[in-house]
């Protein structure tokens, strides 16, 4: 049977997907379900001090309106609100009191027999606020920016490294300089699916809760603590997510209001979120970065300075990697790297797809092009000319880096070499244009994780995780890990996932799932394939009495020696052996610790773009893309491209179109829908070049893959801007690029 593995194998869940089988959080049926309206505050800051609802609660269906004056009693210590992608300080607490820290805060919950009367009932509903002064201009506040509070660090997210040499000497004597000072304002996630929790209430006061979520176990978690219930009261499932990009990573604030209104009125509740209501919680923070760097006349990097500051809310200290990507992909000696935040009137900013990295390596790599222009070297042959093969924040070799690699065949396949290296100086009349590239690098990690494997009576192969899948492929790429490693027909086995009742999984974040899950799923499997084995020798006539499990291949559902295949026994015949019982293994899998930490481990890429500039109104126009990337081991180049296909449109979409707009009078985003947020469709994207760079990584984990779904992102928005300059010669640093900085 041919390996799966390495094969484009076609979404398993594909077919309920296009079908309309596949359940969302919104869309499962409970008796007796009443719907939830909420209202979001009109104002950024101040405090509440007076609600008229006596037009909503008289209207007959409307059941009750939950406000901070009548909730039930829930959790008082910020412990209980923490769930696993929490930052430092005090989350969020949904309806806790009269104060109001954000614009659009949820500060009312009106509850009624449908979600027409629900949302009718909201507008009869007046309340009276005592206003205050808010901020929410990044740039205004730099002054006040601090150091992140501590206890900011964790297995995705380090602080930046310590100073090497010495910046400010090495700097100021370098023939060559460039600094530049970048900006890009606020983004939201915007997947298809609005956020919605449908909680059933069961007679026995147990909840059984739908949800739109990257973690049903963290949701699972933020449920127990805050309204104190035992975790086997709380079930939570999310087979099913119309998109997240980071945004499903922490528990949404509908999902506490429709457990609040659940519990309290003893009936099953649904709260889903508007389009306009996507805009009040998490997003990618706005940042002002200022990139130095100094380099000798043969364009040896010799000093690099890398500073940011990001905006947070006022009760937490979101934490992003963003300076510290120069000291991994430049080995200069001479480095110096901050990162402040400054806490603003908004809600606590969100991972979105390559936290800090999609904004830290787009101004590092848009400022390497600048001193390539500089120098007059080839930017190909600037990254070249100071590759390394050292992590330098952490001085540690990597575990396999192919980027020179990926430099040389995706600057093959773009056709580099003709490119002629002088601004404005390729055109196609009023049409300038513009090549250009930049590197990409993300952290390659693996968690700690549990699966379970089960051989049913029907010779089935059923495998359990409870992670996520938000569009990626995880349904298939771990259903290809079970088949090949226990040799079965893929048609033959069921990966399910999306249940806090499954075996623990961690939340679906940071390009870590198919290494994190990928090797539980496996390891579970092998072990199922070892007691099946055991069994087999037991059988009367064994072929195997004698054998080790070394001796044997699980070969087209059968386990077979090697060196004799036609010795073979099905795997139907020995669970046959079991009394008529399913034969179950559950494993957890944990990152080879003592061998990782002698290695930083990482993916990298190389893109390359191709821009068209009209001359006379500067608007911006990608014509062609490629990307190179070392990502390990490959296991469904079909999903895989497609992982790199949409971070490589969402890289262009944030280069040239993406930002949340606040008025700062009201400290509202103001362009909150899809008319007016700016993304990038159909007709703004060309066709997309993906290359698979061969890379063979044994200590990455023993699947030896590496997460794609963030890469793809990292070095587009630097390509394309730096093409833009090809074309211009216009250097803009302030994302995204509208025809107006080009004019």
């Amino acid at each position: 049977m041919t390996p799966y593995i390495g094969k484009s194998v076609n979404r398993v869940d594909g077919g309920a997907k296009v079908t309309g089988k596949a359940k969302y959080a919104a869309e499962y049926f409970a008796p007796d379900l009443l719907y939830g309206w909420v209202i979001s505050s009109g104002i950024a800051k101040g405090k509440i001090t007076r609600f008229h609802t006596e037009k909503a609660l008289n209207l007959p269906g409307v059941v009750q309106v939950f406000t901070h004056e009548n909730r039930p009693g829930i959790a008082c210590f910020d412990l209980s609100y923490k769930d696993q992608d929490a930052p430092p300080g005090s989350p969020f607490r949904p309806l806790r009191d009269e104060k109001i820290h954000f614009s659009g805060q949820p500060i009312a919950l009106v509850v009624a027999e449908t979600l027409e009367l629900a949302r009718y009932a909201s507008s009869l509903i007046r309340v009276d606020y005592e206003e205050e002064d808010h901020e929410t201009v990044l740039e205004h506040n730099l002054h006040r920016a601090r150091e992140p509070k501590s206890g900011v660090a964790s297995l995705l997210k380090s602080p930046p490294p310590k100073p090497r040499g010495d910046f400010d000497k090495a700097f100021e004597v370098a023939p060559f300089q460039t600094t530049g000072l970048h900006l890009h304002s606020v983004e939201h996630h915007n997947p298809m699916e609005m956020f919605a929790s449908t909680v059933v209430y069961e007679k026995n006061g147990k909840l059984t809760i739908y949800d739109k979520t990257q973690g049903a176990p963290n949701s699972q978690l933020y449920v127990s603590q805050v309204f104190n219930l035992p975790f086997k009261d709380v079930r939570v499932i999310s087979p099913y997510v119309g998109g997240a990009f980071g945004s499903g990573l922490r528990p949404q604030y509908q999902l506490f209001l429709a457990v609040l209104a659940a519990r309290e009125l003893k009936r099953s509740v649904r709260v889903s979120l508007t389009r306009q209501q996507m805009f009040t919680f998490g997003h990618r923070p706005a940042t002002v970065q200022q990139v130095s760097l100094g380099a000798t006349a043969d364009g040896t990097i010799d000093a690099i300075r890398h500073d940011a500051i990001a905006e947070t809310s006022r009760f937490e200290d979101y934490f992003e990697i963003v300076v510290n990507w120069a000291g991994m992909l430049y080995p200069a000696p001479n480095v110096k790297f901050t990162y402040k935040l400054v806490p603003l009137d908004t809600f606590t900013p969100l991972d979105m797809r390559a936290p800090g990295g999609a904004t830290g390596v787009p101004a590092l790599e848009m400022e390497v092009d600048e001193l390539a222009h500089q120098l007059g070297i080839d930017p190909l042959e600037l990254r070249l000319k100071n590759y390394t093969e050292r992590d330098m924040n952490q001085d540690l070799p990597y575990s396999s880096k192919e980027l020179r690699e990926c430099f040389r065949q995706g600057a093959e396949r773009f056709g580099w070499a003709n490119r002629n290296p002088a601004p404005r100086s390729m055109r196609n009349g009023h049409t300038l244009i513009g090549w250009g590239m930049a590197t990409g690098i993300w952290e390659a990690t693996q968690g700690p994780s549990r699966a379970e494997a089960v051989l049913t009576v029907n010779g089935k192969l059923r495998v359990t995780s409870a992670t996520a899948d938000i569009g990626t492929g995880t349904y298939t790429i771990m259903t290809q890990i079970a088949a090949d490693t226990l040799g079965m027909p893929i048609e033959d086995v069921l990966f399910r996932l999306g249940d806090s009742d499954m075996p623990l999984a961690p939340i679906e974040g940071g390009s870590w799932t198919a290494a994190t899950v990928g090797t539980a799923v496996k390891v579970a499997c092998e072990a199922l394939g070892k007691k099946l084995f055991k069994m087999a020798q037991k059988m009367v006539n064994s072929p195997f009495a004698n054998a080790r499990f070394d001796d044997v291949v699980f070969v087209d559902a059968h386990i077979r020696l090697k060196n004799n295949p036609y010795e073979a026994v099905s795997l139907l015949e020995i669970v046959g052996q079991n009394g008529g019982r399913a034969v179950s293994e559950t494993s957890t899998s944990l990152p080879n610790m003592l061998e990782q930490r002698k290695y930083a481990r990482a993916v990298h890429s190389a893109v390359f773009v191709e821009v068209e500039v009209d001359e006379d109104f500067g608007t911006v126009r990608v014509t062609r893309a490629v990307t190179a990337v070392a990502g390990g081991r490959i296991l469904n180049p079909k999903t895989a491209r497609s992982q790199l296909i949409g971070g490589m449109v969402w890289g262009i979409s944030k280069a040239l179109e993406e930002e949340s707009v606040m008025d700062h009078q009201f400290g509202r985003f103001m362009n909150h829908n899809l008319a007016e947020y700016h993304i990038a469709v159909n007709a703004d994207i060309p066709d997309m070049d993906v290359i698979f760079v061969e890379e063979n990584d044994p200590i990455v984990n023993p699947l030896g893959v590496k997460g794609l779904g963030e890469i793809g992102i990292v070095g587009m928005p630097a390509a394309v801007a730096n093409a833009v300059f090809h074309a211009t010669g216009k250097r803009v640093r302030s994302l995204p690029i509208t025809l107006d900085k080009l004019l």
